[in-house]
């Protein structure tokens, strides 16, 4: 097979680029062992996944690992959704600019698209946008449906209110990223809906956001994905909306459906609480202590409103 392969290629190499000797040999291999091309597709389609990594000043990278029909019909939505706010975007100013004004408007566009480089990023930029639409829309279209802990999806931003009339420049929290410039999450903001939240001026501690059952009421619900925003387990990151709302003393033990016996775990770290002998002691405040099987203690701090929480202590 090795062998075929490489009479096939070297015969095509000094015709084409190295990108399309590359389609080509992928296509050789196909072509001459399609049963093992069939197991490596069906193997790595198992694989399929999205990512979100953090990075610097306020950006993310989201890296999609798809089928490549998938992969080639979200460039379709994009490449479509560029099109429309294009196209939107000449109705506009042909309805709302002078002939003067727009034939100085497409002198201004002309000359810059003769730099191409800036030219690439405009369309890479575009890009972005229409993908960040197209979500956008998918969750306002669907508000009611699919929602976490009775609550629609939203993006939660929480921002001081001195920041956020102009009076300071404190940066806000985006959550599941961190922290963000001021002037964004003012941006973010001035289309949000608002919950209040009262916290201690020196710590940080969640006190209060607004307002005798096993289901928690719904200020109450509200009030956990608050103040823990992140399963309590020492170290795990799994945000709130993925996770159960448990009681510390179980309900059948004579537990309370109150802030300082529920907290949020994720369902991994709620089933080692229930069956492999790990205990949570949980205190008013928030803050809570694990006990491993071989009793050893982890200390999870109280999580401040606004501030990057702290991993829990070892004792």
């Amino acid at each position: 097979v090795l062998a075929e392969l490489e009479r096939k290629v070297i015969a095509q190499a000094e015709f084409g680029t190295p990108g399309q000797i590359g389609k080509f040999i992928k296509k050789s291999i196909a072509e001459i062992a399609p049963e093992n091309f069939e197991k490596a597709v069906a193997r790595d389609r198992e694989l399929r996944k999205v990512n979100i990594y953090p990075e610097p000043n306020g950006m993310a990278t989201l890296v999609a690992f798809l089928p490549a029909e998938d992969a080639q019909t979200i460039k379709l939505a994009i490449e479509k959704r560029v099109r429309i706010a294009k196209s939107f975007s000449k109705v506009s100013a042909i309805n709302l600019l002078s002939p003067e004004l727009q034939a100085d408007l497409d002198k201004e566009v002309e000359d810059s698209e003769k730099n191409s480089s800036l030219k690439i990023l405009l369309a890479d930029a575009q890009k972005a946008d229409a993908l960040r639409d197209i979500a956008a829309n998918y969750l306002e279209s669907t508000k009611d449906d699919g929602k976490a802990h009775r609550r629609p999806v939203a993006v939660n931003l929480t921002i001081d209110l001195p920041t956020l009339l102009g009076l300071a420049n404190n940066p806000g929290e985006l959550q599941g990223y961190g922290a963000i410039p001021a002037s964004i999450a003012r941006e973010l903001a001035a289309d949000g809906k608002w919950r209040r939240f009262i916290t201690d001026p020196t710590s940080g501690e969640l006190l209060d956001c607004g307002r005798e059952t096993y289901l928690p009421p719904q200020h109450l619900v509200d009030f956990l994905m608050a103040r823990d925003r992140t399963c309590r387990f020492p170290g795990c990151s799994q945000p709130g909306h993925r996770t159960d709302i448990d009681h510390a003393i179980p309900w059948e033990e004579g537990g309370t459906t109150s802030p300082e016996n529920l907290g949020l775990l994720c369902r991994r770290h709620h089933q080692m609480k229930t069956h492999s002998g790990w205990k949570i002691v949980s205190f008013p405040n928030g803050s809570c202590e694990w006990i491993s099987p071989r009793g050893k203690k982890f200390s999870v701090p109280v999580r401040p409103i606004g501030r990057i929480s702290r991993v829990g202590k070892v004792a």
